[in-house]
């Protein structure tokens, strides 16, 4: 795939993933105990055959840029043309943060073009799904296509979210509509709409032409979406690729995990006995940074006291962890966790280098990396305390604590008991 370029959007603030993006992007924040949302996008790159990647940045972007250098660089050989390069906002055309989709990639085009590419794939990089990417670019190939647009059925309520697409019987785009009221369904299927993943596979040279024409209409939000392609559909060749899961199940598997129900509800499905998204599938693997770290441990097996017991079941449990006489349930546990003595996790995510103390209690939480949970806490038992005590709590009663927070001990609380 010498001729193609990915283009990954990776510079979104995440705002509704707050307080998880209080500090870092979204596509950083850890998703399935050792992986970064990014990870999705990079691994069905590699997977795909795609080793030219350009990731854009913008917001909070360290701690992305730190996991791309430790995790990511030792898959490519720049002696071989590979590369995956992290660039951040360099105002080289204009003064302004990035105003949209289409002007993200518009103020990088001498960057994009010193590849000289054939192809131009873009992405964005804060969904979960696994794709083939070059399946995309032969369908592009085959059809002559100007522009191709990576399609996936959804239900009308979900539509309202995407831009929403009419095609005819050789999938040719016909009309788009980005984020409409009363999306059009499928012809045929009044329950579905084919709504377009952001996905996109253009003719470079098209490409350009049609960055540099947007990037004079004042009038324009410099959206893919909203302007460059209702303007073209008219006139050019623009096609519907529809979505091929490589997740290898009944159900057709892509998450956009934007907010924090949704996030915690895609980590959650993991913990089942056959979950959704297969992360153990050897043909599409996913790859991340994996630290050097001991294996986990799990320790007092309740024989001298048999309410302390180190277990955990239906969970997820990384390298370094330790559950030392504590229970987990139905939980993901991140690297280098520890879990003390007649604790209780339950139905909740723990980023790495939590540690729970004893007789503390936790259900329905995701707490950030490195938070500290003193002896004798409850956690997700009395939300209206966990919002006094400046926690975030949603809507359906998850509650959320941020990277690094100081948790003052629960006075005169006693050994909490299980409501």
């Amino acid at each position: 795939m010498e001729n193609v370029l990915t283009v990954i959007l990776a510079g979104g603030k995440g705002s509704r993933l707050e307080p998880l993006t209080r500090d870092r992007a979204k596509p950083a924040v850890p998703f399935g105990g050792v992986y970064r949302i990014i990870d999705f996008a990079l691994s069905n790159c590699l997977n795909s055959g795609f080793r030219q990647i350009q990731l854009l940045t913008q917001y909070k972007a360290q701690s992305l840029d730190r996991h791309i250098n430790v995790g990511w660089q030792r898959y490519f050989c720049r002696e071989l043309g590979e590369c995956i390069d992290v660039v951040p906002p360099q105002q080289r055309i204009d003064e302004q943060w990035y105003q949209g989709t289409a002007d993200a990639v518009y103020q990088n085009i001498y960057a994009i073009e010193k590849h000289r590419p054939k192809y131009v794939v873009i992405l964005a990089g804060d969904h979960i799904y696994k794709m083939n990417y070059a399946s995309m670019l032969d369908f592009h190939i085959e059809n002559g296509a100007d522009l191709t647009i990576g399609a996936l059925k959804t239900t009308i309520k979900e539509a309202r979210s995407f831009g929403v697409m009419q095609i005819d019987r050789e999938q040719k785009i016909l009309g788009f509509d980005e984020k409409p009221e009363n999306p059009k369904t499928i012809p045929g299927d009044d329950q579905h709409c084919l709504a377009s993943m952001g996905i996109y596979v253009f003719n470079a040279a098209f490409l350009f032409e049609q960055l540099c024409k947007d990037a004079t209409n004042r009038t324009s939000a410099h959206d893919f979406g909203r302007n460059i392609i209702p303007s073209i559909i008219d006139t050019h060749r623009i096609y519907a690729f529809p979505f091929r899961d490589e997740n290898r199940k009944r159900d057709a598997y892509w998450r956009d995990v934007g907010t924090l129900d949704a996030y915690y509800e895609a980590n959650m499905d993991l913990v089942s006995v056959d979950p959704q998204l297969n992360i153990y599938d050897e043909a599409w693997p996913l790859r991340t940074y994996q630290p050097n770290v001991p294996p986990p441990k799990f320790v007092f097996g309740g024989e001298s006291d048999p309410s302390r017991r180190g277990y955990a079941l239906d969970s997820v449990v990384c390298g370094g962890s330790i559950i030392s006489g504590g229970e987990v349930e139905r939980s993901i546990i991140g690297p280098r966790v520890r879990v003390n003595s007649f604790s209780s996790v339950h139905d909740s995510i723990l980023f790495e280098g939590v540690s729970v103390g004893r007789h503390s209690q936790i259900r329905r939480a995701i707490i950030d990396k490195g938070v500290s949970i003193p002896s004798d806490t409850q956690i997700g038992f009395d939300l209206e305390l966990d919002r006094s005590r400046g926690f975030t709590v949603t809507q359906s009663g998850l509650v959320v604590i941020a990277k690094e927070d100081l948790i003052e001990p629960q006075l005169n609380s006693g050994k909490p008991q299980v409501a």
